[in-house]
């Protein structure tokens, strides 16, 4: 009770003194001085800021990036922290994190003391947008991996070609990895995007994914989209064929698959950076045609390498150029390779089905950055398999077509709902010239 009273006091004390010389500067100058303005600059404090789930202004942060030659060993001693310390942190730490995994190139972060010493308090690792390890040294030791929150946000664009469908996004500002995605995804087996024609349009149902909120890292998906090519209509619904392996396909909206007999790529996340071209030239090479008879899809090291569809391995070798590779005989016309892998996972004579990992993405044999090496042989000759009318896929099973139809049937409805943009624009033209006519 004393000890209430007394910080009563001393509370009224503060304040008549504030009063006081509150008073006396408006004594001394004219201009009126507001007591509000003058405790609001006294109780200023910085925002709190966190990052990582660590509030960053307890800490004098240091951003880099992995250079080569650098080690965690390296960094950390380089910023003030004693060798034997180090050893410690690593040995508590590798049963979590592997520290001689950090690859040049990758952000990193110091959480460091604020004070003089500035020692390092807390390594952060991020080898890739979403993920981050931390390892934490603050007080005990430990280390963990965790991921920035993930914001998807489903949006819809449609288009009417003029040129070509890259040309028609761009002038929306809409990314071109839609393009990419419904050119080599979704309708590969069903429309030649080289021979489009001047008037055919689509409409789309795709999501956006953010990281934090404030990094756009592209789309994520299309959901549904809606092609019409020589006034002929294709449907394109995206659905989960297989939860265990994470096959998805797109059906149209009878359930008939879109793509053929072989997945449109061996890995899931990917980009096409070379593709089958005969009369390649490489300016290593003086530019003189080197023929590449396979497709490159680049992806990240360690990235599951999957069979593209049933059949028999018949080669799980090593060579100085292929590197790692496995390849496979479908039937007696069709045969796929799959090279550059970082390891292998299957053997000669194991039959695989479509979807299986073989292998994962590396850089082993002739390559200058991770990307599997797709080949495609029929009838014993290297072919380019995006040019190939290959076998339609087994058709989707009766009980599965069922909760196709009930999956989709919201989904289309909303697709149909949604208004071709150039519609909309004469739609409103023809208001107003109505408007114009009626006053008139």
């Amino acid at each position: 009770m004393v000890r209430k009273r007394n910080t009563r006091v001393g509370n009224r004390y503060l304040i008549l003194f504030i009063l006081a010389i509150s008073f006396i500067a408006c004594k001394d100058d004219p201009k009126p001085v507001f007591l509000e303005e003058e405790l609001a600059i006294i109780e200023e404090v910085p925002e709190d800021i966190y990052e990582f789930g660590f509030n960053l202004n307890d800490y004098v942060v240091k951003r880099d990036t992995i250079k080569r030659g650098d080690t965690f060993g390296v960094i950390l001693e380089r910023n003030r922290l004693g060798y034997p310390k180090i050893f410690h942190i690593a040995e508590k730490a590798k049963d979590s994190f592997d520290i001689r995994r950090l690859q040049v190139g990758k952000p990193y972060t110091l959480l460091c003391s604020k004070d003089s010493l500035e020692q390092p308090k807390c390594f952060i690792y991020q080898p890739n947008p979403e993920e981050y390890v931390v390892i934490n040294f603050n007080d005990s030791i430990h280390a963990y991996t965790s991921k920035k929150p993930i914001k998807y946000v489903e949006k819809v664009a449609t288009g009417i070609i003029t040129n070509n469908i890259s040309e028609t996004l761009e002038e929306q500002g809409l990314s071109p990895r839609l393009a990419y995605k419904m050119a080599d995804e979704i309708y590969a087996w069903t429309i030649d995007f080289r021979r489009l024609q001047k008037g055919d349009r689509f409409k789309v149902i795709y999501t956006d994914k953010y990281i934090d909120d404030t990094i756009y890292t592209g789309v994520h998906n299309i959901k549904a989209a809606f092609f019409e090519h020589n006034k002929e209509p294709f449907y394109a619904f995206e659905f989960e064929t297989d939860s265990v392996k994470g096959i998805i396909d797109y059906f149209n909206e009878e359930a008939k698959n879109l793509r053929r007999a072989f997945l449109k790529a061996p890995v899931k996340f990917k980009r096409i950076s070379s593709r089958y071209n005969l009369k390649r030239r490489i300016a290593v090479y003086g530019y003189k045609v080197r023929p590449h008879k396979g497709t490159d899809f680049a992806a990240a090291i360690g990235t599951p390498i999957m069979a593209t569809a049933n059949g028999t391995v018949t080669k799980s070798s090593y060579t100085r150029g292929n590197g790692n590779y496995v390849k496979i005989r479908h039937n007696a016309t069709y045969e796929t390779q799959y090279l550059h892998m970082s390891r292998r996972n299957a053997k000669v004579g194991q039959f695989v089905k479509q979807g299986d990992v073989i292998g994962w993405v590396g850089m082993t044999g002739n390559t200058g950055g991770p990307h599997v090496c797709y080949r495609f042989w029929k009838n014993g000759r290297q072919v380019d398999p995006f040019k190939q009318k290959l076998p339609e896929a087994k058709p989707i099973s009766d009980s599965l077509k069922i909760k196709y139809l009930d999956f989709i049937a919201p989904i289309r409805k909303q697709l149909d709902a949604i208004t071709f943009r150039d519609d909309v624009l004469e739609e409103t033209l023809e208001n107003k010239n109505n408007l114009i006519s009626f006053k008139d």
